[in-house]
């Protein structure tokens, strides 16, 4: 067997009979595994093993070549519309300038668009700790500014030094697209 693959074939086939199926999908019945092998090989096809733990086991008559390539095809199109998702850091001090903190919250803005989630942190230095209630109105102030594209995952929690809440992106309507593409053929 190829490394990596565990799909018995031709003479890696260890049962005595099969149920066989043409390429074609027909079902010939159960024959003989070398009967099943000889067929096989008069069409120049492989003989795959597609439902070992079918009893009796089913074998298919397939290029075995195409049917690998499909299928780390099909794999390879699977793993790319996955998406990643992401968890960003933002840090926050309780002694924040405005400026400061609408470039950091628009920052959080682009990372939610991109379908990241997002960890705010509030850092206490010393004695800021005392003002813990001043960190989670600065918690609230990022959270009420992005309501319109996120959601409170995690809330407010207070670690050690840090408090912390995490964004995520809101979810897409139901039929997002579908609307937008009839609005446009109504327009039309």
């Amino acid at each position: 067997m190829a490394r990596g693959d565990s799909t018995p074939k031709n003479n890696e086939i260890m049962t005595k009979t099969v149920r066989l199926v043409d390429i074609n999908g027909e079902q010939l019945g159960v024959v003989q595994t070398s009967e099943a092998l000889k067929i096989a090989r008069e069409k120049g096809l492989d003989l795959v093993l597609v439902a070992p733990a079918a009893n009796p086991p089913v074998a298919r008559i397939m290029d075995y070549g195409k049917y690998k390539y499909e299928k780390d095809k099909r794999k390879k199109e699977a793993k790319k519309k996955t998406k990643q998702s992401q968890l960003k850091e933002m840090k926050f001090r309780i002694r924040i300038d405005e400026h400061d903190f609408q470039t950091k919250t628009s920052r959080i803005k682009e990372f939610l668009e991109k379908g990241s989630k997002v960890r705010v942190v509030i850092m206490f230095r010393g004695r800021e700790i005392v003002f813990s209630d001043k960190g989670r109105e600065i918690l609230e102030k990022v959270a009420d500014q992005l309501q319109q594209i996120s959601d409170i995952d995690r809330p407010p929690k207070l670690e050690g030094r840090d408090m912390w809440m995490i964004l995520k992106p809101k979810a897409a309507p139901q039929g997002g697209k579908d609307n937008g593409q009839q609005s446009k053929n109504e327009d039309s």
